[in-house]
Protein backbone atom coordinates (compact mmCIF):
# COMPACT_ATOMS: atom_id res chain seq x y z
CA UNK A 1 0.00 0.00 0.00
CA UNK A 2 1.34 3.45 -0.95
CA UNK A 3 2.27 5.95 1.74
CA UNK A 4 2.25 8.94 -0.62
CA UNK A 5 0.41 11.92 0.83
CA UNK A 6 -2.10 13.78 -1.31
CA UNK A 7 -1.61 17.51 -1.71
CA UNK A 8 -4.42 19.70 -0.44
CA UNK A 9 -5.89 23.05 -1.36
CA UNK A 10 -3.42 25.90 -0.67
CA UNK A 11 -0.44 23.57 -0.14
CA UNK A 12 2.81 24.81 -1.62
CA UNK A 13 3.30 23.20 -5.04
CA UNK A 14 6.40 20.96 -5.08
CA UNK A 15 9.14 22.51 -7.18
CA UNK A 16 11.87 20.69 -9.11
CA UNK A 17 13.57 20.60 -12.48
CA UNK A 18 12.24 18.36 -15.25
CA UNK A 19 13.43 18.02 -18.84
CA UNK A 20 11.72 19.45 -21.90
CA UNK A 21 11.61 17.57 -25.20
CA UNK A 22 15.07 18.96 -26.06
CA UNK A 23 16.51 17.51 -22.86
CA UNK A 24 16.95 20.93 -21.26
CA UNK A 25 15.95 21.46 -17.60
CA UNK A 26 12.84 23.45 -16.79
CA UNK A 27 12.16 24.54 -13.22
CA UNK A 28 8.48 24.06 -12.44
CA UNK A 29 8.23 27.28 -10.44
CA UNK A 30 9.30 29.25 -13.52
CA UNK A 31 6.05 28.15 -15.16
CA UNK A 32 3.75 29.79 -12.62
CA UNK A 33 5.66 33.04 -12.13
CA UNK A 34 3.29 35.02 -14.38
CA UNK A 35 0.40 32.67 -15.14
CA UNK A 36 -1.66 30.04 -13.40
CA UNK A 37 -0.68 26.54 -14.55
CA UNK A 38 -2.68 23.40 -15.23
CA UNK A 39 -0.07 20.76 -14.42
CA UNK A 40 -1.38 17.50 -15.86
CA UNK A 41 0.35 14.19 -15.19
CA UNK A 42 -0.09 11.54 -17.88
CA UNK A 43 -0.06 7.81 -17.15
CA UNK A 44 1.81 6.03 -19.94
CA UNK A 45 1.96 6.38 -23.71
CA UNK A 46 -0.10 3.26 -24.41
CA UNK A 47 -3.04 4.64 -22.42
CA UNK A 48 -5.93 5.91 -24.59
CA UNK A 49 -7.26 8.07 -21.75
CA UNK A 50 -3.89 9.86 -21.59
CA UNK A 51 -4.07 10.57 -25.30
CA UNK A 52 -7.54 12.00 -24.75
CA UNK A 53 -6.35 14.17 -21.85
CA UNK A 54 -3.43 15.52 -23.89
CA UNK A 55 -5.59 16.17 -26.95
CA UNK A 56 -8.22 17.94 -24.82
CA UNK A 57 -5.65 20.26 -23.27
CA UNK A 58 -4.15 20.99 -26.70
CA UNK A 59 -7.60 21.73 -28.13
CA UNK A 60 -8.46 23.95 -25.14
CA UNK A 61 -5.05 25.66 -24.86
CA UNK A 62 -6.21 28.89 -26.51
CA UNK A 63 -9.21 29.20 -24.20
CA UNK A 64 -7.10 28.38 -21.15
CA UNK A 65 -4.48 30.98 -22.08
CA UNK A 66 -7.22 33.57 -22.67
CA UNK A 67 -8.13 32.99 -19.01
CA UNK A 68 -4.54 33.40 -17.83
CA UNK A 69 -3.86 29.66 -17.53
CA UNK A 70 -1.03 27.74 -19.19
CA UNK A 71 -1.38 23.97 -19.74
CA UNK A 72 1.66 21.77 -19.02
CA UNK A 73 1.84 17.98 -19.32
CA UNK A 74 4.27 15.80 -17.34
CA UNK A 75 5.04 12.35 -18.73
CA UNK A 76 6.93 9.24 -17.70
CA UNK A 77 8.70 9.19 -21.06
CA UNK A 78 12.22 10.20 -21.95
CA UNK A 79 12.57 13.58 -23.70
CA UNK A 80 12.70 11.80 -27.07
CA UNK A 81 9.59 9.74 -26.31
CA UNK A 82 7.83 12.81 -24.94
CA UNK A 83 8.57 14.75 -28.13
CA UNK A 84 6.93 12.02 -30.20
CA UNK A 85 3.87 11.84 -27.92
CA UNK A 86 3.56 15.63 -27.86
CA UNK A 87 3.72 15.89 -31.63
CA UNK A 88 0.87 13.41 -32.03
CA UNK A 89 -1.49 14.39 -29.25
CA UNK A 90 -0.45 17.67 -27.59
CA UNK A 91 0.78 20.09 -30.23
CA UNK A 92 1.36 23.54 -28.79
CA UNK A 93 1.43 22.33 -25.17
CA UNK A 94 4.63 22.26 -23.12
CA UNK A 95 5.40 18.63 -22.30
CA UNK A 96 8.02 17.64 -19.73
CA UNK A 97 9.86 14.39 -19.13
CA UNK A 98 9.90 12.80 -15.67
CA UNK A 99 11.20 9.33 -16.47
CA UNK A 100 12.24 8.78 -12.83
CA UNK A 101 8.73 9.81 -11.69
CA UNK A 102 10.10 12.15 -9.02
CA UNK A 103 7.37 14.71 -9.65
CA UNK A 104 4.70 11.99 -9.66
CA UNK A 105 5.75 11.00 -6.15
CA UNK A 106 6.10 14.60 -4.96
CA UNK A 107 2.55 15.33 -6.08
CA UNK A 108 1.21 12.22 -4.33
CA UNK A 109 0.31 10.25 -7.44
CA UNK A 110 0.07 6.58 -6.56
CA UNK A 111 -0.06 3.34 -8.52
CA UNK A 112 -3.56 2.29 -9.51
CA UNK A 113 -5.38 -0.74 -8.16
CA UNK A 114 -7.43 -3.16 -10.26
CA UNK A 115 -10.68 -1.39 -9.40
CA UNK A 116 -9.31 1.83 -10.92
CA UNK A 117 -8.24 0.05 -14.10
CA UNK A 118 -9.27 -3.43 -15.24
CA UNK A 119 -12.41 -3.88 -13.13
CA UNK A 120 -13.91 -0.41 -13.59
CA UNK A 121 -17.08 -0.24 -15.78
CA UNK A 122 -16.30 3.45 -16.27
CA UNK A 123 -12.94 2.53 -17.79
CA UNK A 124 -14.52 -0.18 -19.98
CA UNK A 125 -16.99 2.35 -21.34
CA UNK A 126 -14.21 4.88 -21.92
CA UNK A 127 -12.09 2.31 -23.76
CA UNK A 128 -14.99 1.36 -26.02
CA UNK A 129 -15.80 5.01 -26.80
CA UNK A 130 -12.19 5.96 -27.59
CA UNK A 131 -11.79 2.88 -29.79
CA UNK A 132 -14.99 3.75 -31.64
CA UNK A 133 -14.40 7.51 -31.94
CA UNK A 134 -10.61 7.75 -32.23
CA UNK A 135 -9.38 4.27 -33.05
CA UNK A 136 -7.26 4.25 -29.89
CA UNK A 137 -6.79 0.93 -28.11
CA UNK A 138 -5.00 0.20 -24.85
CA UNK A 139 -1.39 -0.71 -25.59
CA UNK A 140 1.54 -1.85 -23.51
CA UNK A 141 3.62 1.06 -22.25
CA UNK A 142 7.10 1.71 -23.60
CA UNK A 143 9.94 0.18 -21.60
CA UNK A 144 10.47 2.00 -18.32
CA UNK A 145 6.95 3.39 -18.04
CA UNK A 146 4.70 2.06 -15.28
CA UNK A 147 1.38 0.79 -16.65
CA UNK A 148 -0.24 1.19 -13.22
CA UNK A 149 0.80 4.80 -12.60
CA UNK A 150 -2.19 7.02 -11.83
CA UNK A 151 -2.74 10.39 -13.46
CA UNK A 152 -3.63 13.67 -11.78
CA UNK A 153 -4.17 17.35 -12.54
CA UNK A 154 -3.24 20.34 -10.41
CA UNK A 155 -4.14 23.99 -10.85
CA UNK A 156 -1.29 26.08 -9.47
CA UNK A 157 -1.65 29.83 -8.95
CA UNK A 158 0.96 32.51 -9.39
CA UNK A 159 1.48 32.35 -5.62
CA UNK A 160 2.93 28.87 -6.12
CA UNK A 161 0.13 27.19 -4.21
CA UNK A 162 -2.24 24.39 -5.17
CA UNK A 163 -5.60 25.97 -5.96
CA UNK A 164 -7.14 22.76 -7.27
CA UNK A 165 -5.80 19.23 -6.60
CA UNK A 166 -7.56 16.65 -8.78
CA UNK A 167 -6.79 13.00 -8.02
CA UNK A 168 -8.49 10.57 -10.37
CA UNK A 169 -10.97 8.03 -8.98
CA UNK A 170 -10.10 5.81 -11.94
CA UNK A 171 -7.92 6.17 -15.02
CA UNK A 172 -10.79 7.61 -17.10
CA UNK A 173 -11.79 10.24 -14.53
CA UNK A 174 -10.88 13.46 -16.38
CA UNK A 175 -11.94 16.76 -14.79
CA UNK A 176 -14.31 18.87 -16.92
CA UNK A 177 -12.75 21.83 -18.71
CA UNK A 178 -15.07 24.26 -16.91
CA UNK A 179 -13.63 23.14 -13.57
CA UNK A 180 -10.12 23.93 -14.80
CA UNK A 181 -11.21 27.28 -16.20
CA UNK A 182 -13.31 28.53 -13.31
CA UNK A 183 -13.00 26.21 -10.33
CA UNK A 184 -15.85 25.35 -8.01
CA UNK A 185 -16.72 28.94 -7.08
CA UNK A 186 -15.90 30.70 -10.34
CA UNK A 187 -12.91 32.51 -8.85
CA UNK A 188 -9.88 34.01 -10.59
CA UNK A 189 -7.03 31.47 -10.59
CA UNK A 190 -4.44 34.20 -11.10
CA UNK A 191 -5.18 35.77 -7.73
CA UNK A 192 -3.89 34.33 -4.42
CA UNK A 193 -6.52 33.25 -1.93
CA UNK A 194 -5.81 35.99 0.60
CA UNK A 195 -9.35 37.28 0.20
CA UNK A 196 -12.76 35.61 -0.20
CA UNK A 197 -12.74 33.28 -3.20
CA UNK A 198 -16.43 33.55 -4.13
CA UNK A 199 -17.33 35.69 -7.18
CA UNK A 200 -18.31 39.33 -6.47
CA UNK A 201 -22.06 38.78 -7.03
CA UNK A 202 -22.04 35.93 -4.49
CA UNK A 203 -20.21 38.04 -1.91
CA UNK A 204 -22.59 40.96 -2.52
CA UNK A 205 -25.62 38.71 -2.02
CA UNK A 206 -24.08 37.34 1.17
CA UNK A 207 -23.54 40.84 2.57
CA UNK A 208 -27.12 41.84 1.65
CA UNK A 209 -28.51 38.90 3.60
CA UNK A 210 -26.68 39.82 6.79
Amino acid sequence: MSNLAHLKFNDRAPDMKLLNVDGKPVKLSSLWEKYAVVLAFARHFGCPQCKEMAATLAHSAKELRANGIVPVIVTQGTPKETRSFSGKYAKGVLCLSDSERRAYRAYGLERANIFQTFLSPHVWASNARLKREKGWSTEFPPKGQDAMQMAGIFLIGTDGRIHLPYYYDDIADHPPLDLLLHGVLGGDWKKPFGKPVAPPHVRAKSRANK
